[in-house]
């Protein structure tokens, strides 16, 4: 059956985050951030229905997440006021990627919901307008609308694209949902790592600020780090739960995933230099 015109099925992939360290706190409470985002070719499905009615739908159910507080509604919502369109739609979201993961899927969620609809809504706001609406729905929105594997600063908004290596990823998706604010607000959290210089940066030198204190409060992430570690240099992405580590080949990183023990859960993705709607328009 062909798709019509009116409607979109896009993909919104996850991130890692490579290396992430809390340098600072602004006096607002946010904290300042450097971090290394890199994308996978594995994530959620968003479809969008344009409607000519100005209502906002979801068609599809997201477990303890009442529509008017998806970052998907929202993202409509906020668009449709920012370009004053009158139009409305209807989306739906296959999920993938787990809440409290440190994937991103709310972000990429709303980042592809944000470019979707410029498309088909015909609105032709730049990538640059774009992000800046994205931010107001969260740091790591801008990341996926903009496209590029990416150096950020600041709360995560200032972006500078970078290349990152070619490699294939085992994530571990540990049964526990971290809160952001919970990892974020706790006292021992290490707020004063050493800025980066451009110069001489190196993507695998990085840490995650982050993992210690999420390994203290949720043994099963920390679990998952240790035998991931047998296999290389392991890490947590983002506020966690997810872990992950780095193989050259796709034949290396399913060796290892062969040997998952019984009841864990993952999956094995490539890694993106570039988000697959990038040049898209």
């Amino acid at each position: 059956m062909e798709i019509p015109e009116s409607e979109l099925v896009l993909p919104a992939p996850a991130k890692l985050n490579l290396f992430l360290h809390v340098v600072g706190r602004r006096e607002d409470g946010y904290h300042l951030l450097e971090t290394l985002f890199t994308f996978l070719d594995f994530g959620d499905t968003i479809t969008l229905r344009s409607a000519s009615d100005g209502v906002f739908l979801r068609t599809s159910e997201l477990d303890g997440v009442p529509p008017e507080q998806d970052l998907c509604i929202r993202a409509a919502r906020l668009l449709a006021k920012y370009s004053g369109c009158g139009k409305g739609v209807a989306l739906s979201v296959s999920k993938k990627l787990p809440m409290g993961g440190g994937l991103g899927g709310g972000s990429s969620d709303a980042a592809t919901v944000l470019i979707g609809l410029n498309k088909l809504w015909g609105l032709g706001l730049s990538r640059n307008m774009l992000a800046q609406i994205g931010l107001e729905l969260g740091a790591d929105v801008p990341v996926f609308v903009r496209g590029d594997s990416a150096f950020a600063q600041g709360v995560g908004e200032i972006l500078t694209p970078i290349a990152v290596h070619s490699a294939w990823y085992i994530v571990l998706v540990p049964p526990v949902s971290v809160p952001t604010s919970l990892i974020f607000n706790a006292v021992e959290l290490t707020r004063s790592t050493p800025r980066i210089k451009i110069v001489g940066f190196s993507e695998m030198e990085g840490h995650n600020d982050l993992e210690p204190v999420v390994c203290a409060r949720f043994p099963e992430v920390k679990d998952h780090l240790e035998w991931l570690r047998s296999w290389g240099n392991a890490k947590m992405t983002g506020s966690g739960c997810c872990v992950f580590v780095d193989f050259s080949t796709e034949s290396e990183a399913q060796a290892c995933f062969a040997e998952l023990p019984e009841g864990w859960q993952g999956f094995v993705a490539q890694g993106l230099q570039d988000h697959p709607l990038k040049n898209w328009k």
